[in-house]
């Protein structure tokens, strides 16, 4: 498979309401490239993860066990 042309990293906490526009926003905007969505989410406490995963499969998801900060969770996600 050959690398997409762009990555987008979204850090998440407690952002399961925003997900579902954000996700999609990207899909409808980014049409005619190559591209991945990758979702670095910091400890939540509601449903995102579990949301991600039902609702979005292609997304690649990283499940903090700790809240990072949105600085160390965007390196994770770019690592």
């Amino acid at each position: 498979m050959p690398l997409p042309q762009l990555s987008v990293v979204i850090v998440n906490y407690n952002g399961v309401s925003f997900l579902k526009e954000c996700i999609n926003s990207l899909r409808d905007n980014l049409s005619g490239i190559s591209f991945e969505i990758i979702v670095v989410d910091n400890n939540s406490e509601d449903e995102s993860c579990h949301y991600i995963k039902q609702n979005f499969p292609d997304v690649r998801l990283i499940e903090s066990k700790q809240n990072l900060g949105f600085g160390k969770a965007n390196n994770l996600g770019v690592k």
